[in-house]
Order: structure tokens, then sequence, then C-alpha cells
């Protein structure tokens, strides 16, 4: 046959579907290995996990049915890419991989033409995604693989696997250079963790690509990248604690402009940004201080969704901790701030619904604005528990280094947050105790606090679950609504008992009872010395021969607040007490002008 008639070598649908099945369960398989050795652009030890979910997302998706046709294929792979993209690298990868799609959807099959030049596409778009693109980092690897396979389609090359060999090469030298493009990387004796993930889902496709379907078998762990297999030292001051929020969230919408989105986005005070995707779906990635000034800024160009921010701080202060049990809490517990941050307690953020937007309680909303919005909104806002995934994410990351985790969750009879959170425990090999405060707001937050100290101190879980299990029937909580109005309206009160409260003046107070529901207990008459009142009504049922711990909320009524904590402190024994603002999961059932108590005996 003359060489002109000999057929261009091609890569068929069903040959690079399962190709990249083989890379991505190679990423997924070094994941422990690539948080190890993760020190930029910041040292959280999660880009394995954030390149595992990404290409896991992909795995479960597009890759998980067979197709004809490879540009179609490619968009597929390229939507759930964006669609599941999580961190840093994992937004950079997904964007390179809608951008060859973009390049391809047409192609029915791809030479080494072809392949090079949709691989070329991806890494510009990749670079684009980014608002200050740095060298020595996944993007110098895959614009190095880009280079090689257009140089080989240039030399007369028509064989992809000839081309892509090649390229392969010229990736492992990138990979192997960026220590030497990045100071950071040299100090820590690494290299890039994002650019080896990057090579690993090269090197499992060249697996499948030498050996065939023997090659889709799940790989055990790889191999440490130094000999002494330990800990690279975490650069502190990487994190920045005015940024210390890793922030994501998907926008969709017809016509999204990404380039203007980014310039938006560029002007606000976030580090790390990447904008990823296109003109339906855009993946968005920052550091930032306050994560609803990202959500806000994407909510100008379309519908936001998955929301997510993690604590860069916390998570750092995981990895420093390999001795010490992890305590999570959710926000529905109303734990103080310098009480999470005193004893590092992780918090998952329930969900907030609001004029037709979601948002994550306390993280995207503060309790400030909830109220300050709940209170033109023509609707009731509404809450939710927060998704399996937010738990599982956050269990992930504290079990990569920590022996093991508690839960101290919201009452199951209140929320299926709690459910939530024992569906995410499940698989680990490490354990993970999922505890049922029985309590809301105050009283949960007491025994989170508890668990929290105890951790600090060394405790194991069995320790600090016997102590929950002890302090559980002692921790008291109790709720003085001043307008009943908002409890009518979600249904939680029958109407016919908002004008009987109204026109006797009756202030109901409800309690946690111990089969952990909330119900009515009494009632004062005393709306101009509530506070006062409140406090006399739970001093007289409270003994006082010991010390007790206390945390007083109010819903946007500082001054109530601040009269019942006194109040308390004339009455009662307190050994530290603290006020705080209670959020949407107490807000937006019992309304403004709501007083909390949370007691509990003070460790001895």
């Amino acid at each position: 046959m003359p060489e002109s008639a000999k057929p261009v070598p091609a890569v068929t649908a069903a040959a690079l579907r399962r190709a990249l099945i083989a890379g991505t369960r190679r990423v997924i398989a070094a994941r422990d290995e690539l948080n190890r050795i993760n020190v930029f652009p910041v040292p959280d030890g999660d880009t394995g996990s954030n390149l595992s979910s990404t290409l896991g997302h992909v795995l479960q998706g597009a890759l998980s049915r067979r197709s004809r046709h490879i540009g179609e294929l490619l968009v597929r792979i390229g939507n759930d890419a964006i669609d599941g993209a999580r961190g840093n690298s994992g937004a950079i990868m997904a964007q390179f991989l809608y951008g060859l799609a973009e390049h391809a959807r047409n192609a029915p099959a791809l030479d080494a033409q072809t392949l090079a030049d949709a691989v070329r596409r991806g890494a510009d778009s990749a670079r684009s995604a980014l608002a200050h693109p740095v060298e020595g980092t996944i993007l110098s690897v895959i614009a190095a693989f880009a280079d090689a396979l257009e140089e080989a389609a240039r030399q007369h090359s028509a064989d992809p696997q000839g081309g892509f060999a090649t390229a392969l090469q010229r990736a492992r030298s990138a990979l192997a250079d960026t220590p030497k493009q990045m100071a950071v990387l040299q100090k820590a004796g690494v290299v890039d963790a994002g650019a080896r993930g990057f090579v690993d889902w090269l090197e499992g496709i060249a697996e499948y690509v030498e050996g065939g379907p023997r090659a889709l078998r799940m790989r055990g762990a790889m191999p440490a990248a130094n000999d002494a297999g330990e800990m690279p030292a975490h650069v502190h001051e990487d994190v920045d604690p005015a940024r210390r929020y890793c922030t994501e969230c998907l926008v969709l919408g017809e016509g999204i402009d990404r380039a203007a989105m980014q310039a938006a986005l560029a002007a606000l005070d976030i580090d790390s940004l990447v904008v990823a995707g296109g003109a339906t779906r855009v993946r968005v990635h920052g550091h930032v201080g306050t994560p609803q000034t990202l959500f806000d800024a994407c909510a100008t160009f379309g519908n936001v969704e998955a929301m997510k921010a993690d604590d860069m701080v916390l998570q750092q202060r995981s990895a420093e901790s390999p001795g010490k049990v992890a305590v999570v809490a959710d926000s529905a517990g109303d734990l103080p701030a310098e009480i999470a941050e005193r004893y590092g307690i992780h918090i998952v953020p329930v969900r907030v619904s609001l004029d037709g937007r979601d948002y994550l309680d306390r993280l995207g909303l503060t309790a400030g604005e909830f109220y300050r919005r709940m209170a033109i909104s023509e609707k009731l806002p509404q809450t939710s528990q927060p998704p399996t995934g937010d738990f599982r994410r956050l269990f992930e990351h504290v079990l990569a280094y920590q022996p093991g985790a508690v839960y101290v969750g919201l009452s199951r009879p209140l929320s299926g947050t709690l459910q939530a959170g024992e569906t995410a425990a499940r698989g680990f090999s490490k354990p993970v105790r999922v505890f049922d405060t029985g309590h809301a707001c105050a009283g949960e937050a007491l025994l989170a606090w508890r668990a929290g100290e105890m951790a600090d101190a060394g405790a194991d879980a069995d320790a600090i679950e016997a102590e929950l299990v002890r302090l559980k029937p002692l921790t008291r909580t109790w709720a003085l609504a001043r307008d009943i109005s908002h409890a009518v309206r979600g249904g939680r009160i029958p109407r016919w008992a908002e004008p009987m409260v109204r026109y006797s003046g009756l202030l109901p107070i409800a309690a946690i009872k111990p089969d952990g529901k909330l119900s009515i207990a009494g009632g004062l008459f005393a709306r101009k010395q509530a506070p006062e009142a409140f406090a006399r009504y739970i001093a007289k049922r409270t003994p006082r021969a010991q010390g007790w711990r206390l945390i007083v909320g109010h819903s946007d009524a500082l001054a109530d607040g601040e009269r019942l904590l006194a109040a308390l402190r004339e009455r009662l024994p307190i050994a530290e007490a603290h006020l705080i603002e209670v959020g949407p999961a107490v807000g937006a059932h019992a309304g403004p002008g709501t007083l909390v108590v949370g007691l509990q005996p003070a460790p001895l």
C-alpha cells in the first residue's frame, strides 16, 4: 500500500474512555502522597483529595458510560469536571479538560494533530483561568506536555501513541524542574503536588496505552517522594489569616462572560483566584477573608450553587496535631467563635435560603446580615441540613492527619443534619464517632465546647464520648420568644396560639426535652423586664451548689442578651460565660428578639 494510502492512526472514543479511567484511578491511588507533598499555594494538605474528587466526579459521570463519538465524550468530561472541580489544582485540571473539549467537540476520533491542537487549547484555557499564573506549578507541566505534542505532530508523527510517549517524558522533566522554579518547593524538598498529580494522570493513561485492560485495575499507594517518607514542613506564613477560607462555587447560566467575571473577582481582595468553565457553567475558586464577598460577586453573573468555604487555618492545625482527635460541630450549635478558635473545632455550615438564594450559615451569611435581610424579605427564610459531601470532605481532611474524629451534632428529632454526618462517617479506616447531643443552639454548643477541650488535652475518642454521654442529661437549653409569628408561619406553633399570645402579653418559654425535642415549658408576663424575668425563671430551676458554664444567645437583640447575661451572673455561680448572636437555625423559626440560654456543669 502506498504511504499516502495508509490509514492515519487515531484514538477512538472507546480507547480514550478506558485510558482516562486508568489515568483517573492512578491519581486516586496517589491521593495521600499528593496530600503529603502539598505546600503550594498553601500547605493545607488537600491537593490529592481535590484532584481525586474532581476526576472522581468525571469517573462517576462521563466515564461511567460508553460513547461512540470522541467529541461528545470530551464535552461530557469537560462539563463534569467543571461541576465537580475542587480546590486550586482541581479547578485548573477541570479547565484544561474543558478547553480540550472545546477544540475537539466535533472530532469523531483523535489523530496526532487534532490531539496536539486540543491539548494546546486546554493548556491555554487552564492558564487563562488564573488571575495570576505561577510557573513551577501544574500550569508549567501542562504547557511542557502541550509543547512536546505539537513538536511531535510537526515532525510528521502521525501516530498519537508515539507523540504521547515523548510528551509524557517532557512532562516528567518539567515536574522535576518545579523546585527550581519555586523556592517554597525547594525548601520543603518536594515537587509541586498539582503538577505531580497531572503527571500521575498521564502515566495512568500511558499504562493503559502500553498494557491494555490490566491498567484499569486500581493500584496501591504511590511511593513517597523522598526516602525518609516524612511529612514536609508546613510553611506557616503561606496561609494568610486575612484570607483563611478556601472558597468555591459553581455558577450556572446562559451566556456567562467568564472574562468579565474574572475581572470583577480580580478587583476584589481574593488570592489564588481560578475562574474555570465556559458560557453555561463556571467553577470559581479563591482564598478570601469573607466568603460571601466571592459568592455575591458571582451571583451577578448567574445562579450560584455548590458553595463551600474551608478554613485553611484549622486545616493546618489538623496537620500539626497528629496525636489529637478532631472535633467537628455544625453551625446550628452557634458555638462562640473564640471557643472554636481556642480548641480548633471544625464547623460544618447549615444552609440558609432567603429571597431565592442559598447561603452558608456564618461563612456565607453572618448572623447580623441574616437578620437585616430577613427584615426586608417577603418570604420566611428556610434552613436545611448541610450536604453529606460537606461532612465527608471535612472528615477526609482531618483523618488524613489525626487519629479519629468526633462529630457533636444537632438533635436528631430537630433536623436531618445528624443523619448527614452519620452517612458521611461511613467507610473510613479511622474511627468517626457521631454523637447526638439531643440539644440545639447553646446546649449543643456547650457539648461541642467540652469535646474540644478534652481533645485539646489529649483525650481519646472513647473518653470524649463517655464525657458527652454523662453531660448530655445535665446540659440545659431554654428559649424565650418575644414574637411567635415566625414560628406560626413556619408551622411549628398552631395559628390559634398567635392571637392568644399577642393579646395576653404572654412570652412563651421553650425547652429541649430529654428526648431531644423542643416543647413549650412555660411562659412569662413581663415584656419590659423580660430578660430579668427569664433569668429568675432559669435560676429557680438550676442548682446553685456547683459552678456552671453559660452561653446566652440572642436573635438581633444585643441589649436584651446583655441584660440576661448580667442577671444570670447575679443569680448563679458562673465559671465562664459567652454572649452570642444566634444564627438562622434559631432566628428563621423563632424570629428576632428571641433569647436562648444554655447551661452545663463546669468541669471540676
